[in-house]
């Protein structure tokens, strides 16, 4: 079957009413999962063989976030989708009120390359929950982690419930020609641009996770040992290639190089014996984008690192002082190991030249001060983010997670994933035994004076 047919296929399923049942979603998740865990060594050969991702990242990166969904989503699922009551009003008397979630129908989830698993999977738990029919169109830049999802789903799941559509830019502007009830997807901003304007075409509802430039605050009474570990660590996870790592550091002026120093020193402590990439340090992933980062690396401005391996597609933890906003590695979000830091005096210059930049998909912040912190939140918009640590807001199902304005549209995870995935019907159920005469005609100057009193 083509994807045309595919798509057929899942609306006639879903037409059924058989996604609606509990009991069935549940046997989804359970039988997805169960795949999964059965096919671990295929999924870390694959991603191993794309880009050098080691076992450990794999799992704590991609892997433990699905199975940690599908375990949430098992747990409270009932609850989820029971219709819920809520207040009716006097105008309405007697009646209740209740809204019942229901799921959209058939779904594309559009995946993205940096994370192929956690980032094209964890929407189509979310949309199995829901009581959808899903199509995931994988990245084909890592192209035997795709394979490897296809051959996992594709030979054990009906494709009118779960299918993967394998392919490139072909393969997507056809799916995007389907009226599908939701497209979620992750990516860049230029092609959520494009996924945007073609759902729009068929009035189709969309969630756009993209990225930018996300900043992140270092203030002079921050534990300097501590916040660099942590930023190191996020940074440099995935060789950089992760949409909500910190793209760049406005550290202030006082602890400039205090700050520098304590950077080299922990890239040194966690990357000194990487000369190519190794099970702690993973490839860039293809040529295109390794020549893209090399471009952006100023040698005039690389205060520590720099060095790169195009045979290997190699770039070494990089930190760029110095920096200004005018410069090249500033005008795009980086994706890759490369830290630019930018110094600033008071906290008004920074936050206005962040203000300056479109939304970002997160920002953290480090200080031990409430009122800067408080002051940030308030002043800057961004997707989400944290305070003394970065990119672990992710790993709790209990905040959402998703972008504003360039960044994003719409967000996911735990209950904000069932609920992307779904429709909440509202519904008002009035009994026979009473019916006032308020809103008939004839309209009275009493009736008048009543409707104020009710409704004023």
């Amino acid at each position: 079957m083509n994807v045309a047919q595919i798509f057929d296929a899942q609306q006639n399923f879903f037409n059924t009413s058989t996604t609606k049942d509990i009991s069935w979603r549940l046997e989804q998740l359970s039988k997805l999962e169960n795949l999964l865990k059965k096919n671990e060594d295929l999924l870390f050969k694959a991603i191993k063989d794309d880009f050098e991702k080691s076992k450990f990242e794999t799992y704590v990166a991609e892997l433990s976030f699905i199975y940690t969904e599908i375990e949430y989503c098992r747990k409270n699922l009932k609850t989820w989708s029971k219709r819920k009551r809520v207040a009716t009003g006097i105008a309405n008397f007697p009646a209740h009120s209740y809204i019942i979630p229901e799921p959209l129908g058939t779904c594309l989830v559009i995946g993205a390359w940096n994370y192929p698993y956690q980032l094209s999977l964890l929407p189509a738990v979310a949309a199995l929950a829901a009581g959808n029919t899903v199509i995931i169109k994988p990245s084909e830049m890592p192209a035997r982690t795709s394979a490897a999802m296809a051959e996992v789903i594709n030979t054990n799941f009906d494709p009118k419930i779960l299918y993967v559509a394998e392919g490139a830019v072909e393969m997507t502007t056809e799916l995007l020609k389907l009226k599908f009830d939701k497209i979620f997807f992750t990516g860049s901003t230029a092609v959520g641009k494009i996924v945007y304007k073609a759902a729009a075409e068929n009035l189709v509802p969309v969630t756009l996770e993209l990225g930018g430039k996300s900043p992140t605050f270092v203030f002079e009474d921050a534990d300097i040992s501590t916040s660099v570990q942590r930023i190191v660590w996020a940074k440099f996870l995935n060789a950089g290639q992760t949409c909500v790592a910190p793209d760049y550091v406005m550290v202030e002026k006082s602890i400039e190089h205090k700050f520098l120093n304590a950077l080299k020193e922990e890239i040194e402590k966690r990357y000194s014996n990487i000369k190519v990439t190794d099970d702690h340090y993973l490839q860039i992933i293809n040529d295109k984008n390794f020549e893209r980062l090399v471009k952006l690396i100023d040698p005039l401005k690389v205060f520590y690192g720099g060095q790169s391996n195009a045979e290997k597609r190699f770039i070494a933890p990089t930190i760029m002082h110095n920096v200004i906003f005018d410069d090249d590695v500033m005008q795009e979000e980086i994706f890759g190991p490369i830290l630019p830091v930018v110094s600033f005096d008071t906290i008004e210059e920074a936050i206005a030249k962040v203000k300056a930049q479109p939304k970002p998909l997160s920002l953290y912040i480090y200080t031990k001060n409430s009122k800067i912190s408080d002051r940030l939140l308030n002043e800057l918009s961004f997707g989400s983010g944290a305070i003394n640590d970065s990119l672990m807001q992710l790993s709790n199902h209990h905040l959402p997670f998703g972008g504003v304005g360039h960044s994003g549209m719409g967000n996911y995870h735990g209950k904000f994933s069932f609920d992307n995935f779904s429709h909440f019907k509202s519904i008002l159920h009035k009994p026979f035994w009473f019916e006032s005469s308020m809103k008939y005609a004839p309209y009275t100057d009493f009736k008048l004076k009543l409707v104020k009193w009710i409704m004023g």
